[in-house]
């Protein structure tokens, strides 16, 4: 694979977005590597930061206020406290005590892709034919704009639903509300109160840890949804190159092409860190576990070939915060400040900035590079067989 990972390099372009935006951080603020020079005392810092807090407290006070009101389940009209239908639709008003904690609404939601072919084992989905299918890769940027597309309706449409099933007033939710109802929108959501990771991403559900801030639960459910949808932007593209349905063994083909060469896991690990970084107040970008494979890798990589997998990563992270952006708008990012500004204590570091790549592939890199991606994945599990069939079983 590594003659092949040197070959990308040669389609790579500088992201100037990117490489202005932290141009701009460093030179606001001076950095040393691992410590940060301040120009403002730490009691400066604490009352600017009480100053905040007083003013946001103040703000919320003001829309408790202006939310003293009933609405309509059906349309969401808003009506006096002392009116008790919807004239409109017919139907009983309703307060905001009686919203719903969105923690507790319990969602499955559906990514569905029809094809005509049905591969219900590992051999039929790995033979000859369809390794060459995915070498000869008959698939456009075209394509995978539209397979973007159909993730993005999918999503908002599961996002209707559950807003519409569950009666819920959007606009009064906090931004871990607000960002934990978008997420299942696309995967489930569940609670875990023990072991020492923040979150993570399993078979059909993102867990997370409640007992941290709500700065970091945000940023830990957007990190993981990224993980998410690396795995369905892939099993979206195998499914149109073999015309076939998605299922369980398509996925958990995924699953492993995901994790069974550093290549693959730094792209995904690289990608998701960028993407949360993005909805992250600058000086809390964190690349720990980027880090930690990158230390632990039993196979030789060169520091070009990491920095094309990060240039990979960058690729699929723009692609997937496009798909975020749509609900995590400038709005909801400023609420989300907001609650960094409410929850941490410690001083930002601005030196994980050093840890970005500025580079991205044009069109036809990036379509190569899911070539590489999957025709290697495609070959390696076709002599994996039954770490396969054991990816499957856990997912099943």
């Amino acid at each position: 694979m590594n003659g092949k990972i040197n070959e990308l390099s040669k389609y790579s372009q500088v992201d100037i977005e990117k490489t202005d935006l932290i141009s701009d951080v460093f030179e606001r603020f001076p950095i040393v590597f691992e410590s940060l020079k301040y120009s403002k005392s730490e009691d400066a810092i604490k009352s600017e930061l009480i100053e905040k807090l007083e003013c946001k407290s103040y703000d919320m006070d003001l829309e408790v206020e202006e939310r003293n009101f009933k609405y309509c389940p059906k349309c969401g009209r808003e009506y006096p406290l002392e009116d008790n239908y919807c004239s409109d639709c017919l139907v009983i008003l309703k307060s905001l005590e009686d919203k719903v904690d969105v923690r507790d609404i319990e969602a499955d939601p559906l990514f569905i892709f029809n094809g005509e072919n049905e591969y219900d084992d590992f051999e039929k989905l790995l033979d000859r034919d369809n390794i060459e299918k995915i070498n000869q890769f008959e698939f456009s940027y075209e394509d995978f704009s539209q397979i973007l597309h159909d993730i993005k309706a999918q999503a908002f449409k599961n996002f209707d639903e559950i807003v519409k099933t569950n009666e819920i007033d959007f606009d009064s939710l906090g931004p871990l509300d607000k960002i934990i109802l978008f997420t299942k929108s696309f995967v489930k959501v569940d609670f875990k109160s023990f072991g020492s990771q923040l979150g993570y991403f399993e078979e059909d559900t993102i867990f997370i840890d409640d007992r941290q801030s709500r700065s970091l639960q945000i940023t830990t459910l957007i990190h993981e949804l990224s993980h998410f949808l690396i795995q369905e932007i892939l099993i979206h593209v195998i499914c149109r190159i073999l015309n076939a349905s998605r299922n369980s063994y398509i996925q958990s083909l995924v699953v492993f092409i995901l994790s069974y060469h550093p290549f693959t896991q730094l792209i995904d690990e690289y990608s998701a860190h960028n993407v949360e970084g993005r909805f992250t107040m600058f000086g809390f970008q964190d690349y720990s576990s980027f880090i930690q494979i990158e230390k632990s890798l039993d196979v030789e990589m060169t520091p070009d070939e990491i920095e094309i997998t990060k240039s990979i990563g960058n690729t699929f992270a723009l692609h997937i915060k496009d798909i975020l952006e749509s609900l995590i708008n400038r709005d909801l990012r400023e609420e989300i400040k907001d609650q960094f500004l409410e929850d941490r204590v410690d001083r930002p570091n601005y030196s994980a900035l050093k840890m970005e790549n500025c580079q991205i592939l044009n069109e036809e890199g990036f379509i190569k590079s899911l070539w590489l991606i999957l025709f290697d994945g495609f070959e390696t599990a076709s002599e994996n067989i039954d770490k396969l069939i054991q990816v499957n079983d856990l997912n099943n």
